[in-house]
């Protein structure tokens, strides 16, 4: 493992001085950010082959093709993929023998007067980890939250040398070029959002867990993946989308954990302002739901995505407890309505005084900032655990002095008791399901949807073959 070195101009240094190495850097949108390091600290042109920005949209189709949008995945790919092979073309056959290239390239646009929201853009590079091998590639978005254009400016810049020296000495281990993209940087300015590791020195790196440690780490609050495994940018999934959700440890999902989705989902794409094609379902698991009170372990949830994957499922990781700050997060990409599925017992919590310590308004300001957009609640009944009946939320009981908040939302139609419930399912819980499989007790294959309970077993997921 090599040294960390202290700062972007350190490793731009460091790079520069190795001969070894030659590549492209090509900025669409918020300057020569990036490659005014390796011009500032001196010996660039033992480094880069080419600088340049085109940021005229005719010129840039020129060069990279037509697209949709400018400041997206698919412009950023064009550009490697151009760059790259351009430097293949032209200095393959004279410098191939003992060179590794590789071509950098963003796409981004941040602060000005007619861009008042947060700055946002692409990055990635694609390279080689020794002379005429295929080349590797790493991808990332960013939200980018300083003040001004000239903070995001600075952000990028080194967040670009980071990218590259993390690729060109890191990449043996991902989590360790994850974490120094990060250097020299302060999360309050940015936020990297997908981080997509491809190609040949990463073909044993699963993209799922970057996905986790991006949140675990604190680079971003939330990230996300497809039933295929394939990260994605929450913002391009969620964008205009009506969503639903469903919030659990789905260790693992059972028949009433998918019940309750379905169902669901069967009223909320029924809502007049929902279609079932613009609805995008998704399964959230939050760090909490991830820790059991200690540190995430690894396989676990690797063990739950490949589950979510198998039923088809857009798995969201975030690190929003609080249900008004999923709620924010969600609103901040779509206008359309959003639906989320619980339980009762889930319920219960969301209204409980305490959560809401820390902000001034208490609950009154957790519920506006909640149901601003007219989120709803879709809640599942549950059994009293005193008498064995029915509870569900039309008739939970509530504080005294919640009475009137609690009456409001339900004649409004933001929080709807779900029907239709198979009302067996609501005995089998997750903690029961595992303690059965550990003991050796195959009565929990009963509680799992029938393609669970064959892939835990030909898996030997979540220990199950173990003994209590």
């Amino acid at each position: 493992m090599e040294p960390k070195l202290p700062d972007a101009h350190e490793k731009a240094l460091t790079i520069n001085r190795d001969r070894s190495k030659y590549g492209t850097i090509a900025e669409i949108g918020a300057g020569q950010e990036t490659a005014r390091w390796f011009f500032k600290v001196g010996g660039a042109a033992g480094t880069i082959a080419k600088a340049m920005s085109a940021y005229d949209m005719q010129f840039s189709d020129s060069i990279y093709g037509p697209c949709k949008r400018y400041v997206s995945r698919e412009r950023l790919e064009a550009m490697l993929d151009y760059e790259y092979k351009l430097l293949i073309e032209r200095l393959g056959e004279t410098r191939g023998a003992e060179t590794t290239f590789f071509a950098f390239a963003n796409s981004v646009t941040v602060h000005s007067y007619s861009h008042t929201d947060d700055g946002h853009g692409w990055l990635g590079i694609c390279f080689q980890t020794q002379p005429r091998e295929a080349p590797s590639q790493v991808v990332l978005h960013v939200r980018l939250l300083g003040q001004d254009s000239a903070q995001d400016q600075d952000t990028l810049g080194v967040l670009g040398v980071n990218l590259i020296y993390g690729a060109l000495h890191l990449y043996s281990d991902p989590r360790e070029l994850l974490e120094a993209l990060l250097d020299n940087l302060t999360i309050d300015n940015l936020e990297i959002d997908l981080l997509d590791f491809s190609g040949p020195v990463f073909d044993q790196v699963d993209n799922r867990l970057m996905a986790l440690l991006l949140v675990q780490q604190g680079a971003s609050n939330a990230a996300m993946f497809t039933a295929d495994g394939k990260v994605v940018q929450p913002g391009d999934m969620l964008y205009k989308k009506a969503v639903l959700i469903e919030r659990s440890r789905f260790r693992p999902p059972t028949k009433l954990t998918m019940n309750l989705l379905d169902k669901a989902q069967a009223e909320f794409v029924n809502e007049p302002e929902v279609c079932d094609e613009c609805a995008l379902v998704i399964s959230e698991m939050t760090l909490r739901n991830l820790s059991d009170g200690s540190d995430i372990q690894i396989e676990d949830f690797l063990q739950r995505a490949d589950i979510l994957c198998m039923l088809g499922k857009n798995v969201l990781i975030s690190n929003y407890g609080e249900f008004y700050r999923l709620a924010g997060y969600l609103h901040r990409y779509t206008d359309k309505p959003v639906g989320v599925a619980m339980g009762v017992p889930t319920l219960k919590e969301i209204l409980d005084e305490r959560y809401y310590n820390d902000l001034a308004g208490g609950i009154l300001e957790a519920f506006g900032r909640l149901f601003k957009n007219k989120l709803r609640f879709y809640v599942c009944p549950c059994k009293d655990p005193g008498t064995g009946g029915l509870v569900t939320a039309d008739d939970l009981q509530v504080a005294p002095h919640l009475r009137h908040l609690y009456e409001y939302l339900l004649e409004n139609g933001l929080i709807r008791s779900l029907t239709g419930i198979n009302q067996d399912y609501l005995d089998y819980d997750s903690s029961d399901i595992l303690a059965k499989m550990r003991a050796g007790d195959s009565s929990w294959e009963a509680m799992v949807p029938e393609e669970v309970g064959r892939l835990i077993r030909e898996r030997a997921l979540f220990d199950c073959h173990k003994q209590a």
